[in-house]
């Protein structure tokens, strides 16, 4: 069954999520609606989109996800859809949904060309984005769509060997898809070196480790502590690996 995922920047208080979960309400009363994420980056569609890329695979074929990190709201930017492995991404043309395309094996880019008649410049994740995630989850966006070319990516990475989130414990993600040939290693961050462990017992407490976080991700913690503050991180910080010797 298809579901509606939403993934925003908009925090977890104010209506912003509410106006949006009300439009699909009412144009697709049917649909399930999972709010995956509200706590996005906060205008930083760069950062937003190696996090989205990541959570996606929590999710199966046919999902639909409704992305709001969008700075240029009311700017010249286009309003896009993104088909990616059986999966579709609703969004600002801003780079948000750029980490998807990237890791898809298969993708189609089409440019939103429909519009309501009355549309707020500062809400499209309400007056846009919305109607077309519940047209595309009852199928009646087909005139609403125009496909399009996209072949600047060349400069986007795949990977980002930065800190883009942290979550509620105060545990930082970073950009970085596991591999094996980080097992070992050590990963640099503002001049700390940080060891690998698998789990947080397997280290004592107030004690900084790297792992393998449930996403994927490579993440950094503090066992009985919060990274965040304990390390002085920030969003956007560079890491690093380097061999042990």
């Amino acid at each position: 069954m298809t579901c509606i995922v939403l993934f925003t920047d908009f925090g977890p208080s104010g209506p912003y999520a509410g106006q949006m979960e009300s439009v699909l309400r009412l144009a697709a009363p049917n649909v399930p609606i999972i709010n995956l994420l509200s706590n996005a980056p906060i205008a930083d569609p760069r950062l937003s989109s190696y996090l989205l890329a990541a959570l996606r695979y929590s999710f199966p074929a046919d999902s639909i996800f409704l992305c709001v990190v969008d700075p240029g709201v009311g700017s010249e930017r286009r309003a896009v859809v993104l088909h990616a492995d059986g999966q579709t991404f609703v969004g600002p043309d801003n780079g948000l949904l750029n980490t998807v395309a990237l890791q898809s094996q298969n993708t189609q880019w089409l440019e939103i060309v429909w519009h309501p008649q009355h549309c707020s410049m500062s809400f499209h994740g309400r007056d846009i984005f919305a109607p077309i995630a519940a047209k595309l989850a009852v199928n009646q966006a087909d005139d609403s769509l125009l496909p399009f070319e996209r072949n600047e990516l060349c400069d986007w990475s795949q990977d980002l060997a930065e800190v883009i989130y942290f979550d509620h414990y105060g545990n930082a993600m970073t950009g970085l898809r596991y591999r094996e040939d980080f097992i070992g290693k050590v990963l640099n961050i503002n001049g700390i070196v940080i060891r690998q462990a698998d789990t947080f017992s397997d280290v004592g407490a107030l004690q900084a480790f790297w792992y393998q976080n449930s996403s994927g991700l490579v993440e950094i913690a503090v066992n009985k502590g919060r990274a965040e503050q304990q390390l002085a991180l920030r969003l956007g910080m560079r890491v690093g690996f380097s061999s042990i010797f």
